[in-house]
């Protein structure tokens, strides 16, 4: 006895011109091929409900590969996506294509001493000119002087001052949507660096920092609290919350952590994040996050034990998996109504807080009782 048995594997001979619907649907049958199928299945039958949250965290130098053009810029104008936590080197790469810059394919086999004398920089197969970072440096320090970074924020909110600034220098050089941050801050879609200071930026805010010119310091806490709020609202609102990881890292639990921090340190009753599709190639017998499975995430709070059948994982590459998944969900679902959720951060906290404080009040033995 075997349980219940799914479709007998007997896929169709290929075809010419076969969609990339058909393509998953009836010839992605076994191992990660299967996975995947399962995760185009949860993303667009489950998470591309009305009700649902999905945050997407991106790991490794995904925008240096294009993939913020090709994919994540159509995801989110298709409201599939409606929050974002990456590592700052994604974000300060994909400032270069609102910059005008052109970054190249390479070989992964070359010659670095010599790529370094011509003043060439290497991400294995990417490859651009030394310039292009000093120019999108000149670009990030100079914008840090201006009035819109002289406080104290988190990085939603800068993030989507960048956005704004990326957003005016691609329309007067006439790209069209080429920055991921632009396009988040005309769809107020809020995005998050779990590790700011980790990146070219956070080197640009630094230099600021030691120089005394910028008045500019990262928030930490205040995304902490963000991030975590959102996940709540949603929840208040009987609504769902699902998470599509690209890698892992510390973006991975820096949205998985919002489950244990609403339950664990604010006290609040809550029950785990519903859909969790991850896409990977990290073991999870070597102890790294990266590899850390569902069912562990269940034993922290941070996935709804319920919620189980609803995760996927997938053992491949992201450049591989993103373009498929997203030509899925295009052929699979409609747009759907963006949740702008940029614009409710605050409101959300507020609630958050509220929800804490009521929390300790039940707790809190009356003084006049006897």
């Amino acid at each position: 006895m075997i349980g219940h048995k799914g479709p007998a594997i007997t896929p169709p001979a290929m075809e010419p011109n076969v969609s990339v619907k058909q393509l998953i649907d009836e010839h992605f049958n076994a191992y990660n091929a299967a996975r995947l199928r399962e995760g185009a299945k949860l993303w667009a039958e489950r998470m591309c409900a009305p009700d649902a949250m999905v945050t997407l965290t991106l790991t490794g130098a995904l925008t240096p590969a294009g993939l913020g053009l090709s994919c994540i810029i159509p995801l989110i104008r298709a409201g599939f996506v409606d929050c974002i936590i990456s590592t700052g080197a994604n974000v300060y790469h994909d400032a270069h294509f609102a910059l005008g810059f052109n970054l190249h394919r390479f070989t992964p086999h070359a010659d670095d001493v010599a790529l370094h004398e011509q003043g060439l920089v290497r991400i294995y197969d990417v490859v651009m000119e030394y310039e292009v970072l000093l120019k999108t440096d000149a670009f990030f320090y100079s914008i840090l002087e201006s009035k819109e970074f002289s406080k104290t924020m988190g990085s939603a909110e800068f993030h989507y001052h960048v956005g704004k600034f990326l957003a005016e220098r691609q329309r007067k050089l006439n790209l069209g949507d080429v920055s991921l941050l632009a396009v988040c801050y005309e769809m107020d879609v809020p995005v998050y660096t779990s590790s700011p200071g980790d990146s070219g930026i956070g080197m640009n805010a630094a230099l600021g920092s030691l120089t005394g010119k910028t008045r500019f310091t990262w928030d930490v806490s205040l995304d902490v609290n963000e991030t975590s709020a959102l996940v709540y609202l949603a929840k208040k609102e009987r609504g769902k919350t699902g998470v599509v990881i690209l890698g892992g890292g510390s973006p991975k639990n820096f949205f998985l952590q919002t489950q244990p921090y609403i339950q664990e340190i604010l006290g609040i009753e809550e029950s785990g994040h519903d859909y969790f599709l991850q896409i990977t190639d990290a073991r999870p017998d070597t102890g790294g996050l990266s590899g850390a499975t569902p069912s562990e995430a269940v034993s922290w709070g941070k996935i709804n034990p319920n919620g189980l059948p609803n995760t996927v994982v997938c053992y491949t590459d992201s450049t591989i998996a993103l373009p498929l998944l997203t030509a899925y969900l295009f052929s699979a679902q409609k747009p759907k109504e963006p949740k702008r959720l940029y614009k409710v951060r605050q409101t959300a906290v507020e609630e958050l807080k509220q929800a804490h404080y009521k929390t300790l009040k039940s707790r809190t033995p009356d003084s006049n009782a006897r």
